[in-house]
């Protein structure tokens, strides 16, 4: 009695090993999608108006205020640097998520490097934040489309915490200034 009993037990465990093999299986295939590395937003004329007004405003208190001709040169250099950056289109970036970690194009950023994800829904596009482990590293953001994410953000949950993300001061100043 006992030998058929055993094999009985080890039939079931045998098939629960197997069930879960098949599910790591399924959860391992790479998933792959395409994306903007940032959210292009569109400025009107109102919007390049406050800027050149707040910058010659910057520009008037660091000379005559401050009496400051190198904070008044770096204030023309940041806003130089500000309009190329805003008139840059974003580029498409290729993703591939596998049980090793995140490619950004070639690069691999593996799970070990983060301590949590979030999910963030901004204008309509969904992205995922990563909080990185090190602590003045700044938290990468990945956008993908909807369709996937649910295969995404389960591979994501399989292997990090899901918290829920909460934007840093820096954040919602360049949300609310749509940079």
């Amino acid at each position: 009695m006992e030998p058929t009993s055993e094999p009985a037990a080890s039939d079931q465990g045998e098939d629960i090993e197997i069930g879960v093999g098949i599910a790591e299986d399924l959860a391992d295939t790479p998933v792959h999608w395409q994306a903007t590395e940032y959210l292009h937003r569109e400025k009107d004329a109102r919007w390049f108006g406050l800027f050149v007004l707040v910058v010659v405003g910057l520009l008037i208190i660091s000379i005559w205020l401050m009496d400051s001709w190198t904070f008044a040169a770096l204030i023309v250099v940041m806003a130089a640097a500000l309009i190329v950056y805003i008139k840059r289109p974003p580029a498409v970036i290729n993703y591939t998520l596998s049980r090793k970690g995140l490619y950004i194009n070639d690069t691999l950023r593996v799970f070990d490097e983060f301590k949590s994800f979030g999910v963030l829904r901004d204008e309509g596009e969904y992205s995922i934040i990563l909080i990185p482990r090190k602590r003045f590293q700044p938290a990468l953001t990945v956008y993908f489309p909807e369709a996937s994410g649910e295969e995404i953000v389960d591979m994501f949950g399989a292997r990090l915490p899901m918290h829920e993300p909460h934007l840093d001061f820096m954040d919602q100043i360049v949300r609310k200034l749509r940079i």
